[in-house]
Formats: C-alpha cells, sequence, structure tokens
C-alpha cells in the first residue's frame, strides 16, 4: 500500500462525470469490470486517501432514477459496531476505482473529510435538494454530475431538468 499520483496520464482512465478507474494491467477481468460492474459488489469496498490510508467504506451507491446517473456514493466513517459512525455523500466524480486493490481512492485528507457535511443512518440527506447537492460536489472540488466540465447541464437531461426546477 504505497501513494498514489491520481494525475499520472496513464494511471486512470477518463469518464465522462463517473469515477476514474486505476485499470489493473497484470490481470485482466474475465468480466465486464472494472467498467461495469454490479453496485452490490462495490458495498462494503474500501476507500483510502492518496496516502494509502483508511478513510472508511462504501456503504451504499445512490442512483439518481430519473436521468439514470450515479448521484453519490455513500461513505461510512469512524464508529464501532455501527455506534458513532458518521456518513458521507461522495460524489461518484471524486472517487479513483483502485481495479488491482479493489477500493476506492479519495483525494482527501482525514480533516477534510471531517468538515465535509455529513449525516447519521436515521438522517439521510435529499441529494435531490440541488443547494445541498452543489455544496457537497463543492467540497470535494468536483462538477456536480448533472453538470459537464464547463458547468453546462449534460445532455440529455430533459427528465432531470423537469424534476429539478432551476433555483432561483
Amino acid at each position: 500500500m504505497g501513494t498514489f499520483d491520481l494525475r499520472h496520464e496513464t494511471a486512470s482512465i477518463p469518464t465522462n462525470g463517473g469515477a476514474a478507474i486505476l485499470a489493473d494491467p497484470e490481470h485482466k477481468s474475465a468480466g465486464p469490470g472494472p467498467y461495469v460492474m454490479d453496485a452490490a459488489t462495490l458495498r462494503n469496498d474500501d476507500v483510502v486517501n492518496v496516502n494509502g490510508d483508511s478513510i472508511g467504506t462504501i456503504e451504499a451507491i445512490m442512483l439518481d432514477v430519473a436521468s439514470g446517473r450515479i448521484a453519490y456514493a455513500v461513505l461510512s466513517f469512524g464508529g464501532f459496531l455501527g455506534m458513532g459512525t458518521k456518513y458521507f455523500a461522495i460524489p461518484w466524480s471524486a472517487l479513483t476505482l483502485d481495479a488491482a486493490e479493489r477500493r476506492f481512492v479519495l483525494d482527501v485528507s482525514k480533516e477534510q473529510l471531517e468538515s465535509a457535511p455529513g449525516f447519521n443512518k436515521d438522517h439521510w440527506p435529499a441529494m435531490a435538494d440541488r443547494r445541498w447537492a452543489t455544496e457537497v460536489h463543492a467540497h470535494y472540488n468536483v462538477n456536480p454530475y448533472w453538470e459537464d466540465e464547463y458547468g453546462l447541464p449534460r445532455e440529455p437531461d430533459n427528465v432531470t431538468a423537469k424534476r429539478y426546477p432551476p433555483m432561483t
């Protein structure tokens, strides 16, 4: 377990608003992974920072059903036997799948994670609240999943646009 350079030009495969993928050049998958995966297989995957320090596990992957996009991953952090565990909505595009190690990398320090907007198991956030969702994406320095790299709505997005009218 060493450090990662997520900016290395051959290290990750670019995506269109999804999680980046650190391919495993030594092991070719017999199935569709790591590019297409059953979300259930990602539950309980470890999440580490770029130094390789454990910062939690994937608790759930939340889907924006209307747009067909992953809205966010739920990261569980801290606690013991489920007591005192804090949860964080992590924008999918803020994560990098490390296929060789079968874990995710999040370029954030433990201190940054502790200051992130979190929630507990009994009070999940409403990612449909664009104001809250925008703040979460800004905290991790990534564009919201409903926007492209220029801040424009991803196309086609007429279903999401009808469901989430512009904020005034």
